[in-house]
């Protein structure tokens, strides 16, 4: 097989050529063409599985072998090939001139056309609709270890392995087993760490190249390819080959496992190896060709949304850093001295970054907070510090590392973030983490002597792969590479502000000149922010107003409601402030006589200036029209209640009662576009405003991303009378109901069939095209339908029509809105506008119901 020459051992596995093994697995045989389709190689297993041996076979035209059908059937799909690393593959197929049906993989290597051949599997599997209901069970999981677990669950059901693990690499390139799925009664390896060497980089090159790899039968003998070289003395490249022979030291680590089968399937990331789910199977399995080609696509897909999900996760980060910065430079702009105020400082850098102390050394004077050293130990962190040739953020989870005498109050400070934000002697601000003692799970322990096996010097506890526990001390929460980026971006903030006080006076004062420009840009850009503002109220109230004097009343109450929300952000230092100030001052400036009229409770919350401005608008239109037309025009209450979720997106309720019967408007005026719109369009929130007849109701939810909790909260006097409930979206509105969707995009459709069931429904039919979509209803009728109004060169409009003769409840969904060109018999029909949320669904369905 591989040249004799070379020894394989613990010393060298790493450099082990397992693409050229010069064997393969007996579950298959393997054919190699030259480019004129003439036969070059085949494995020894010719003979037993097309009767022929291969001196027989070999230098024969292969239209001579196989049926010409399959000649041709081949040569149609072989065009594929037409990229590097890209397998094709082709099921059930006749070969021969027989009933035979075999199942190929095909690939190019070196200008050859390397064959697999292994007989068909009986097993049959639809495609599209397994792969579809596998992604709409990830895109339900919540956290990333729902979604790690649920892709375990989804391997195992697909391949049928007894045992799926979600295998992570860390930066050490050691692994780490973060979700698993297996049958009862075989133990679980969930936690364990495994040692980087026990995955050579050589396959680790292997596993981004070629995505899948399974080993059918551990202890099956494998078949030599002949010959073992061509005329130039090379073996076959099998990188890319399914049906490849496997190292003998994997054979043995398998074994030592007790593994008689296994599979992986890689997970890349931005091209690099992410992880692997590592399934494995105590007896031999070997799963079909169609079912092992489904579960590497399941695995890319898997990657993708993984990526999505990451990149979510980072650009989540990312805001809330920036606003982080955002806050920094307006409040140091207005006070440098801040800078020097380590309580205040940690308090508003731990929103990006976690820490349990802080240091600041500026100019040789020093400010400590929380969890640190003492002046003296973090005057010597400093020294170690501009030790450090780089000027760049220095992160460690274990200071004793840089500075041994660290060791002596680890217990206080045990970790560190350092940003460096001046020229030598440099200042730095340092956030400290304290020690966190864990416990490591090791597969064996990683740091036994070696001893001999059968290849050679190998690790004696991958022979029994015994968990052993490995208690780390001495070290903190190791900061991410997210939380350094974060460092990086807020050092470009701080460094402005306080290059200032460690430079020479000429320097001193560019730094200001380059600061005051650095500030006045800011404030242009807010003031041409804020004159565009007012231009637009200036002209969108003119269009609103009944005359001049009303037109001057509406611009100047609303330029004022504007002004007291700008006095809050800036008491703030152009930072988050108090909802309930601004409730309080709305209503209090508005109705100093009706005051006890207004009642508002909810927690405790600070808005982003954005949100504040936004929502400061919203409320004076509200109170302006309860107090003109509403529940304040007479001897009414206005009630006020808002609330936070699990996800921290706050949701506020307005509700007018006993005021004179409310009738919906029979025009949009310039206030109601902003109480609808603002909130929406600003924030990315939601808005509604129900004209019942009792009173109107508006309903608000601003984003998490806008809203923090306010722990320090100013006392306020109550303004609670008989506070009203707020009722929840009703979560299971589709309850029983069988749901007609029609959607040409494959991921919205999976995305909505998703929230249909999570909103109770019984059964989703789906269809993208309007000929599927009346089959399905002549089929199977349903009680809902929800329909994409536009699909590719087609409409939903005959399916409407069909639904509306035969009295079946549906929605059209569009990114039209309400500029849908609908027939006269469907106008009236709700439109929900792409693109939608579970709680606009949930909304338009229940107005059918109504």
């Amino acid at each position: 097989m591989t040249d004799p020459s070379f020894k394989v051992d613990l010393s060298n596995c790493d450099r082990e050529p397992i693409h050229i093994l010069g064997a393969i697995q007996p579950f298959g045989f393997l054919i190699v063409l030259s480019s004129d389709w003439n036969i070059v190689r085949v494995s020894a297993n010719s003979e037993l599985l097309l009767g022929l041996t291969p001196d027989a076979l070999i230098g024969r035209h292969i239209v001579g072998v196989f049926a010409a059908e399959a000649v041709h059937s081949i040569r149609n799909r072989m065009f594929n090939l037409v990229t590097v690393d890209v397998v094709e593959r082709i099921f059930k197929l006749p070969l021969f001139d027989d009933e035979r049906l075999f199942d190929l993989a095909i690939h190019m290597s070196n200008g050859q056309f390397i064959f697999e051949v292994e007989p068909a599997s009986s097993d049959s599997i639809s495609l599209t609709g397994t792969l579809r209901s596998m992604m709409s069970r990830l895109d339900g999981a919540r956290g990333m270890s729902d979604f790690f677990r649920e892709g375990a669950r989804q391997v195992r059901v697909l391949t049928g392995f007894d045992r799926v693990m979600v295998y992570r690499f860390d930066e050490s390139e050691s692994g780490h087993v973060v979700a698993e799925s297996a049958r009862s009664g075989i133990g679980s390896f969930l936690g364990l760490h495994y040692p980087a060497s026990d995955i050579p980089a050589q396959a680790r090159a292997l596993y981004i190249r070629n995505l899948f790899r399974v080993i059918a039968d551990v202890r099956a003998k494998p078949v030599a390819i002949v010959p073992q070289l061509d005329e130039n003395g090379a073996p076959l490249d099998l990188s890319l080959a399914v049906t490849r022979a496997v190292s003998p030291i994997h054979i043995e680590y398998l074994t030592n496992m007790g593994v008689a089968a296994s599979l992986s399937i890689s997970v890349v990331l931005d091209g690099k190896l992410w992880g692997l789910f590592a399934c494995h199977h105590y007896t031999p399995r070997l799963p079909g060709l169609e079912r092992r080609s489904l579960a590497e696509l399941f695995g890319q897909m898997f990657a993708m949304k993984l990526e999505s999900r990451e990149r979510q996760l980072m650009s989540d980060f990312q805001a809330r850093t920036r606003e982080v910065s955002s806050s920094l430079l307006g409040a140091l702009a207005n006070d440098a001295k801040l800078l020097e105020d380590p309580g205040w400082l940690g308090d508003t850098l731990n929103r990006a970054i976690e820490s349990d102390g802080m240091g600041v050394s500026i100019n040789g004077r020093v400010a400590l907070a929380g969890l640190a050293p003492s002046e003296a130990e973090f005057a010597q962190i400093i020294r170690a510090l501009n030790g450090v040739a780089s000027s760049k953020v220095y992160a460690t989870d274990r200071i004793a590392d840089l500075l041994p005498a660290a060791e002596h109050w680890s217990g206080t400070a045990t970790g560190m973030l350092s940003m460096p934000i001046s020229r030598s002697p440099r200042d730095h601000i340092v956030l400290f983490r304290q020690e966190m003692i864990r416990t490591v799970r090791w597969g064996g322990d990683p740091h036994k002597p070696v001893e001999f096996g059968p290849n050679g010097p190998r690790l004696t506890p991958r022979k029994s792969f015994e968990n052993w526990s490995e208690l780390v001390k001495g070290r903190s929460k190791p900061f991410s590479l997210q939380e350094t980026n974060a460092a990086e971006m807020l050092r470009t903030t701080l460094i402005e502000v306080v290059l200032r006080f460690s430079e020479e006076t000429n320097a001193e004062r560019q730094l200001a000149a380059s600061r005051q420009e650095l500030l006045i840009a800011e404030l242009n850009h807010r003031v041409r922010n804020i004159l565009s503002l007012i231009g637009g109220l200036v002209r969108r109230t003119k269009g609103s107003a009944a005359n001049f004097d009303d037109y001057v009343e509406q611009i100047d109450s609303r330029i004022n409601a504007l002004a007291r929300a700008h006095n809050q952000i800036t008491q703030q230092h152009w930072g988050a402030a108090p909802l309930r100030s601004l409730i309080e001052n709305e209503t209090g400036a508005y109705f100093v006589g009706k005051f006890n009229h207004v009642s508002f409770s909810g927690p405790d919350v600070l808005l982003a200036p954005l949100a504040y401005s936004t929502l400061a608008l919203v409320l004076h239109e509200l109170l302006t029209n309860a107090s003109k037309y509403g529940g304040l025009a007479e001897h009414g209450r206005v009630h006020l209640i808002w609330r936070l979720d699990a996800a921290g997106d706050l949701f506020i309720d307005w509700r007018e009662s006993g005021g004179p019967a409310v009738q919906a408007p029979i025009r949009q005026g310039f206030g109601s576009t902003i109480i609808n719109r603002s909130i929406p369009y600003d924030l990315g929130g939601n808005a509604e405003v129900l004209f019942k007849l009792t009173g109107l109701e508006a309903k608000f939810c601003i984003p998490a991303r806008f809203v923090t909790i306010d722990r320090f909260p100013a006392s306020t006097r109550s303004t609670l009378l008989s506070p009203v409930e707020v009722t929840a979206t009703d979560q299971q509105v589709l309850l029983g109901e069988t749901v007609l969707l029609v959607e040409d995009s494959l991921i919205i459709a999976l995305d909505t069939e998703q929230v249909l069931k999570d909103l109770g429904a019984d059964r989703v039919l789906s269809a993208s095209t309007v000929q599927q979509a009346l089959t399905l209803i002549e089929d199977e009728q349903p009680s809902v339908a929800v329909l994409d109004l536009n699909l590719g060169d087609q409409t939903a409009i005959p399916v409407a029509l069909r639904l509306l003769e035969l009295g079946i409840r549906f929605v059209f969904a569009t990114g039209y809105g309400d500029k849908a060109d609908l027939p006269q018999a469907l106008l009236g029909t709700p439109i929900l506008q792409k693109p939608y949320s579970k709680e606009s669904i949930a909304s338009a369905i229940g107005r059918l119901a109504r």
